[in-house]
């Protein structure tokens, strides 16, 4: 039987933008893909479920913007607010990553990339990085039941 692997959305969840970031078919590499320009709860849902649609996502992983404490702020309860309505009208699953400093560790990067559109790049570059730290925790939890089992 064919293993068929699908791929993880990353989201990077603000006030007026959502960045976008898909992972390779095999959950190994997590690359920016777009901006989503925030109008109302709705459109945005929308937005994400056709984006999920087109590249066969299978798992929805949002960045938590936890305090630096680990406590959930403002922020954060908005963005699990979003998440249980995304829920709600599709049948992928969401999982949450912590994000701390995410954003920043963006802005460097993208800085140093020197790409036009620099600003809007900072949201789908961070939903990779988070993506990508998820992607890579998943494979290093694989890797050590590989080896003990």
């Amino acid at each position: 039987m064919e293993n068929h692997k699908t791929r993880i959305m990353g989201l990077d969840m603000g006030d007026r933008r959502v960045g976008v970031a898909l992972s390779d078919p095999l959950g190994i590499l997590a690359s920016p893909l777009t901006i989503i320009s925030r109008t109302d709860e709705e459109a945005d849902i929308e937005a994400i479920i056709a984006i999920a649609r087109q590249y066969e996502v299978g798992r929805i992983i949002i960045g938590l913007p936890l305090s630096m404490d680990g406590s959930l702020g403002t922020q954060a309860n908005k963005v699990k607010e979003f998440a249980a309505e995304l829920s709600c009208q599709m049948d992928i699953p969401i999982e949450f990553k912590d994000e701390r400093l995410s954003t920043v560790l963006a802005k460097r990067i993208v800085r140093n990339v020197r790409k036009t559109n620099r600003e809007t790049r900072y949201d789908a570059a961070a939903a990779a990085l988070i993506l990508q730290s998820y992607l890579d925790s998943t494979l290093e939890t694989e890797e050590h039941q590989d080896e003990s089992g």
